[in-house]
């Protein structure tokens, strides 16, 4: 059975994103018959050559007419060796938080810049919010290589330039590589181009099978949210009480010590059930229902956790968001903050910086946070949330900040301090 690789795209406004996500789609066979010759048709009646890929992602009517990606869509493509679960994210300025939504849970990024424009300011945002997000691995597409004159100096001054500005992100060298692509006509996508000689590397999908990638790059111990307390009370199941959920980190066995947060109670996992039968072990992303040897207080919303790096009950914290509503985040907001399982009321206490990802400066103590800005904020809480920092473990050190009276998501927040990480590896 192949392995799965969660990626997602980021670019641009044209930078032919919707084309190479078409292309890697129809390269590796993932697209229906029907859905070539719908879109080989749609090319032809607007006078082009060659089939428009970027048709077969494009969904929504808005997207098709306009030209753009306005909303996140999760594409499926398979080849011999991976599977890929592929966030395709889009490319305006003002679609910023949808980038955040599409690489919060990405393994890896593909990032693209037109050849002809090189690296400008919206590459060194989406990189910028990459780093925050704690993305592990970055693929730079340099696309459209087909198009400058001398390509080789080109793509040798783009891939300096960014090698440049993600080492002053935080990332290794072995973390980022840069291939010239041709979305349009698959040059260095699926197969080798004889058009790039001076690129000896690995084509797209060769480097998307081959490179390693850790589903938890940072080890911790058992994470478990409580999502649903299970008690059939038939004649068949009438004892029956299990804690159903998903393994956010770490594993969990039968026999392993357990402590129920944020009571603090310790018990130990007699058995782990699923739809199919026990398991012998659950790891990270395992959806399971956890039966505990004792007869202990367990509600949704609680964390069951190892005993050995149990995290403390945090009711006042320092944490990162990218701000995503229109009406701009003052000190002192009352709102809802939803963290795995649990949702409590939550106040921000004060914006205590605010970042730049152009220069990677932070302005301190701003009045306010604007659509998609990124800040550095202070939350209280009413109930006491059990979280890690977010550079620890990305799933437990994530949140969302949402309007009690609307129900819409106005922030994603990473509980630390990400921005002093992205300021260091600068210094």
């Amino acid at each position: 059975m192949s392995d799965l690789l969660r990626l997602a795209t980021a670019g641009s406004v044209d930078d032919g994103k919707s084309t190479l996500v078409g292309r890697l789609l129809y390269d590796t066979k993932s697209v229906l018959a029907d859905q070539i010759d719908a879109v080989t048709r749609a090319s032809v009646d607007r006078g082009l050559d060659t089939p428009d890929l970027s048709l077969l992602v494009d969904g929504l009517r808005a997207e098709r007419e306009q030209g753009i990606t306005i909303d996140v869509a999760y594409r499926y493509f398979a080849t011999p060796k991976r599977t890929f679960v592929l966030a395709d994210t889009p490319g305006h300025v003002q679609y910023t938080r949808n980038t955040v939504s599409g690489a919060s849970t990405a393994q890896m990024v593909i990032l693209l810049v037109d050849a002809r424009k090189g690296v400008i300011s919206q590459t060194r945002k989406h990189a910028a919010v990459l780093a925050l997000l704690g993305v592990p691995k970055l693929v730079l597409a340099v696309n459209k290589i087909d198009l400058v004159e001398n390509p080789a100096q080109v793509f040798a001054d783009i891939s300096e330039e960014f090698n440049a500005l993600t080492t002053s992100l935080g990332w290794a060298s072995e973390d980022v590589v840069e291939i010239p692509v041709s979305a349009l006509h698959g040059d260095n996508v699926a197969v080798r181009s004889e058009n790039t000689p001076y690129y000896n590397g690995p084509t797209l999908i060769e480097h998307l099978e081959s490179i390693p990638v850790d589903a938890e790059p940072h080890r911790v111990g058992l994470r478990f949210p409580v999502q649903y307390v299970i008690r059939p009370r038939t004649a068949e199941f009438l004892d029956y009480r299990g804690y159903a959920g998903q393994v956010a980190a770490g594993s969990v066995r039968p026999g392993d010590e357990v402590v129920i947060l944020p009571s603090g109670t310790r018990t130990t996992v007699e058995r782990v059930d699923t739809a199919d039968g026990e398991l012998d072990v659950a790891n990270a992303g395992r959806s399971v229902t956890l039966i505990l040897a004792d007869d202990v207080d367990v509600s949704r919303g609680d964390t069951i956790a190892s005993v050995e790096d149990a995290p403390e009950p945090i009711g006042e914290f320092e944490a990162t968001v990218c701000w995503l509503a229109e009406k701009p985040l003052r000190p002192g907001a009352r709102l809802l903050l939803k963290h795995g399982t649990r949702t409590t009321q939550a106040i921000v206490g004060g914006i205590v910086e605010r970042f730049d990802e152009q220069d990677l400066s932070t302005e301190q103590n701003p009045d306010t946070l604007e659509l998609n800005e990124i800040g550095k904020i202070s939350v209280r809480v009413a109930e006491p949330i059990v979280a890690d920092d977010y550079t620890v473990n990305r799933h437990t050190g994530s949140f969302l900040l949402i309007d009690p009276a609307g129900g819409n998501t106005l922030a994603a927040g990473l509980v630390g301090d990400a921005i002093a990480a992205v300021e260091l590896a600068r210094v």
